[in-house]
């Protein structure tokens, strides 16, 4: 968060003390009692930015030892309600709700019913470290020092059909659950109506705590971002649209835009940004902001390829 500052007049009664600046007994000698009026040069923390990104299907649950103190995720009453729903499911359910292979169908329904939200830390690994798809790619934790986790701690959010909303070091076990999964529970039909308010109340709770984040910068799919209930969330949200310029047509290439997705979230947290005028800085990897196909809340960036 950067330091900026501002000038205010400060009304200061010279007969107390002045715990701002000491200086009682010469303004007392010299104005006889009189209000002063002086000029402080304020520092203030302007209020950052938050950043919402995807999960992923693929995993990296090989051992790790944390960098950074790790943390559990706030709504684990709510992974405790889905996974015990998702237990009564069958193989072939999985097959069918998640259109997965056979052996994928196993591997899933095996991990549900291992899956124990009492016990947190077994078999568990930050959210961050174990999510390897291609919007982590971009992300690339590497190349994060411990400032930068910090950081990220604060300013960075991972969406989840299992879990809700988490932080990057909040520890998860390994699952696959996507979050437009038609999967019936006590709330709804589907994911959408059993997180129904809670990721976005908890979203405002997270901007509110940064000193009231200027904008959330929705780095997610629309599948997941779906979740999050706009109608009760307070931030403004600029959402970050990727496109590659092909024979001279711009358009939305999935994995490219995946991974620039989160490049332009590790992009947030390395350099803090704090205001939305910084987002458009963003160049990595050959894309440049294009302005005459943005609006206020679109932010489009484009690059030639081939």
């Amino acid at each position: 968060m950067q330091l900026h500052g501002k000038m205010i007049w400060l009304h200061i009664d010279v007969t107390r003390p002045c715990s701002l600046c000491g200086m009682r007994e010469s303004l007392t000698t010299r104005l006889s009692r009189e209000r002063v009026r002086l000029v402080f040069f304020q520092l203030s923390l302007l209020p950052a930015m938050l950043a919402v990104v995807s999960p992923a299907k693929a995993l990296n649950f090989d051992p790790f030892e944390a960098p950074v103190p790790v943390s559990h995720p706030r709504l684990l009453d709510g992974a405790a309600e889905i996974g015990n729903v998702a237990k009564k499911r069958s193989r072939s359910e999985f097959k069918k709700l998640m259109k997965l292979s056979d052996a994928l169908a196993d591997l899933t329904y095996e991990r549900f019913q291992a899956f124990d939200a009492t016990d947190p830390v077994n078999g568990a690994k930050p959210a961050v470290f174990a999510y390897a798809g291609d919007t982590y790619r971009g992300l690339d934790v590497s190349r994060f020092n411990d400032a930068d986790l910090t950081y990220a701690q604060d300013h960075l959010r991972i969406l989840s059909g299992l879990y809700g909303l988490l932080k990057p070091m909040d520890l998860i076990k390994a699952h696959r659950l996507e979050m437009g999964t038609k999967l019936k529970n006590p709330r709804g039909r589907d994911l959408y109506a059993f997180w129904g308010e809670r990721i976005a109340a908890l979203l405002n709770e997270d901007c509110d705590a940064s000193g009231g984040a200027q904008a959330i910068v929705n780095c997610a799919s629309i599948e997941y971002f779906k979740s999050v209930d706009q109608t009760v969330l307070g931030p403004e949200v600029i959402t970050p649209v990727f496109k590659e310029e092909v024979a001279g047509v711009a358009k939305i290439i999935s994995f490219h835009a995946k991974k620039a997705r989160g490049m332009m979230a590790a992009y947030l947290v390395r350099h803090q940004i704090d205001r939305p005028e910084g987002l458009k800085e963003f160049d990595e990897e050959g894309y440049v902001f294009r302005p005459q196909l943005s609006d206020a809340s679109t932010y489009v960036f484009t690059r030639l390829q081939g």
